[in-house]
């Protein structure tokens, strides 16, 4: 048998291309087969799908067919969030130019845990890292980590905080803060969280006040910029102040908002930010990158510092004398792959002014949606979006009507809507994230969760 041809060296480029011809006709066919924004019939007939598609997963002869019957049954069987119907969750449609940088960083394969795996990787994730840290910190030694999203960057941030006061730290959140930040705490053998109101969505930060003057000891205050259930965005300025006036180190999650940096016109709604010693940020989200795509911005560069390790093999004291760059630092994680190369190119490739343009589409979508869902007499707006996150429910519905009304979209995979539960019901949740939307696809999607809760309901489908 001769040896499979690789991705890389001086044959790659020839062995994948056609290959990538394979790929891209079986995207193409699995969509169309799909015929929607999810696959119809629910987890078991789905599940059966891909269980006929693969057969035997070790065969003992492997089959050349393999590539394009996978893809295809892939493609046949995803939730597309191209598809202007699929509106659930905080779940992006990358930009083409993205997925094919990511593509290069597969045939390579540098794994940024030493210099000698990732030469030219390396310096490419600390110029973008650096750029993206100072959107957010003007001033001061601002640096940021390149991570898998949210949930690493909200653990490390706990990390930096619990090493920064000298190993405790006790977190204090609102009720509204991402599951990711207790998890940390418990996952970093922090004292239990002290968990502040949120009445509305928001951190109450008169209670944040009270908590903060009764509370001893180092405290980290964590506050979000985007929370997954609606969108809000916490009172940075008034957090922030209460933070300085009590000596409280201040983190804020903005993996969902951060991306309004890049918007000139809905910047201002993270004013306050950058008085936050960390902050996360998803670029996978507002930044429609392939997933993963995260980061952790630091104010104060020194802060780093707490993550460095020494592996002879990969940053002995002498290479690092010489001047070979030390990266174990730079990640919790070892091997870890070069997720900056399809951040990078999207930001030169776009500009700031490309970013912000897409921002602002997808803000205008939401409140389009809004404004359909506030005139339609069969449903209620729960309010203004914030950024481009929807709650709505059938007036007079009861909350097992509601989720019902999800799920049926689900099963016969006409529509992705999501669900919240905010002010004690149960809401559905369009999140807007694609910026090729078309007030067509706002109308159709409305339209098909009235029919859907009109045949849970009242036995029929409005015409």
């Amino acid at each position: 048998m001769s040896t499979p041809p690789l991705a890389s060296g001086h044959e790659g480029p020839h062995a994948l291309r056609p290959l990538l011809d394979t790929v891209l006709e079986a995207l193409d066919t699995g969509a169309r087969a799909r015929g929607g924004p999810l696959p119809a019939g629910g987890p078991e007939a789905v599940a059966a799908r891909i269980r006929k598609a693969v057969g035997d997963v070790l065969p003992d002869r492997g089959d050349p067919h393999a590539v394009r019957t996978l893809v295809h049954a892939f493609a046949e069987t995803a939730a597309d969030p191209a598809h202007p119907l699929c509106a659930a969750h905080l779940h992006c449609p990358p930009l083409a130019v993205a997925a094919a940088a990511d593509l290069a960083a597969c045939a390579l394969n540098p794994s940024m845990d030493s210099w000698d795996q990732a030469p030219g990787a390396s310096e490419l994730e600390r110029l973008v890292a650096g750029a993206l840290a100072r959107e957010i910190h003007a001033t001061g030694t601002p640096d940021a980590l390149v991570t898998t999203g949210g949930t690493e960057s909200n653990q490390l941030a706990l990390l930096l905080a619990r090493e920064a006061h000298g190993g405790s730290v006790r977190l204090v959140c609102g009720a509204n803060a991402h599951h990711s930040l207790p998890r940390a705490a418990w996952l970093l053998g922090l004292p239990d969280p002290v968990v502040v109101p949120a009445p509305g969505g928001t951190l109450d930060p008169r209670a944040l006040d009270d908590a903060l003057t009764r509370l001893s000891g180092p405290l980290l205050v964590a506050a979000t910029a985007g929370t997954t259930d609606a969108g809000l965005i916490d009172p940075l300025p008034e957090i922030a102040a209460h933070c300085a006036a009590h000596g409280a180190r201040l983190h804020v999650d903005a993996a969902y908002g951060g991306g309004l940096l890049f918007s000139d016109r809905h910047r201002t709604r993270l004013t306050g930010l950058d008085a936050a010693d960390t902050v996360t940020l998803d670029l996978h989200k507002l930044g429609w990158q392939p997933v993963a795509a995260g980061l952790l911005a630091v104010r104060d560069g020194r802060d780093l510092t707490a993550l460095r390790q020494r592996a002879d093999y990969l940053n002995a004291d002498d290479d690092t004398d010489a001047g070979l760059p030390d990266l174990l630092g730079r990640s919790l994680r070892t091997t870890r792959r070069p997720d900056v190369l399809k951040i990078a190119v999207t930001l030169k490739t776009l500009g700031r002014g490309g970013l912000g343009a897409l921002v602002d589409q997808v803000c205008a979508h939401a409140r389009q949606f809004a404004a359909l869902v506030d005139e339609h007499p069969a449903f209620e707006l729960h309010a203004p979006p914030v950024i481009s996150t929807v709650l709505f429910r059938p007036t007079d519905a009861t909350d097992p009507t509601v989720a019902a009304v999800r799920r049926a979209l689900l099963t016969d995979g006409s529509a992705v809507l999501g669900r919240a539960r905010l002010d004690g019901r149960l809401w559905l949740k369009a999140t807007l994230l694609n910026p090729a939307t078309g007030p067509d696809d706002l109308a159709a999607l409305l339209h098909l969760a009235a029919a859907s809760r009109a045949t849970l309901v009242e036995g029929h489908t409005p015409r």
